[in-house]
């Protein structure tokens, strides 16, 4: 960024934070907003231009297990060369994301139920991520679904994983808590 005016890094900053409470503010339930405010607060926006950095500058992008759509969103949004696919298991949670992208009008992301062990993706992918979605699934089933992520990437794709760490305990315990919340009770394993 050295090559950018004074400030640039500061405009498109107060952009992305617009951006993000575009995204948070366009849920009509009370509590999904809450909740999309503290996903933004908790992978904060360091975390989001880290994991953008991986991401091509065009091209077709995978969020496995997207949920709200909240990233998905925000990657689109700020990125509009990229397609963004979100697929998640819940239903509800994806007519929510699709509500959103259209409230907001992003064409460049779209939203599918499904299950990514069961990826039925016609041609290859330029990236596949996967944010704080480990710790749902079996420790034995994390890696098949790795492997076969890993397949559908085109030649100098990324796959990127983010997920909960074991330490500190405090903000585990916070994760927990949510997950909780919004799984109903099921369970989850942290692992470092």
């Amino acid at each position: 960024m050295t090559d950018q005016p004074n400030g640039f890094a500061d405009r498109a900053s107060s952009r992305e934070k617009a951006w993000i409470r575009s995204i948070a503010g366009a849920y009509r339930d009370v509590i999904t907003r809450m909740y999309c405010r503290m996903r933004f607060v908790i992978l904060r926006q360091r975390f989001l231009e880290e994991i953008g950095q991986y991401l091509p500058d065009a091209g077709n992008v995978l969020d496995v297990g997207c949920g709200f759509g909240l990233f998905a969103l925000y990657f689109a949004g700020t990125n509009p060369k990229i397609h963004v696919h979100g697929l998640d298991l819940n239903r509800a949670r994806i007519e929510q994301a699709r509500m959103v992208a259209r409230t907001l009008g992003v064409t460049n992301v779209t939203f599918e139920v499904g299950d990514a062990r069961d990826l039925r993706w016609q041609g290859g992918l330029d990236a596949v991520y996967m944010l704080d979605l480990i710790h749902h699934i079996h420790r034995q089933s994390a890696r098949q679904l790795l492997e076969r992520l890993a397949d559908r990437l085109h030649s100098g794709g990324r796959l990127i994983v983010k997920d909960i760490d074991t330490a500190p305990r405090y903000k585990t315990a916070f994760t927990w808590l949510l997950d909780w919340i919004m799984s109903g009770g099921e369970p989850v394993d942290y692992w470092p």
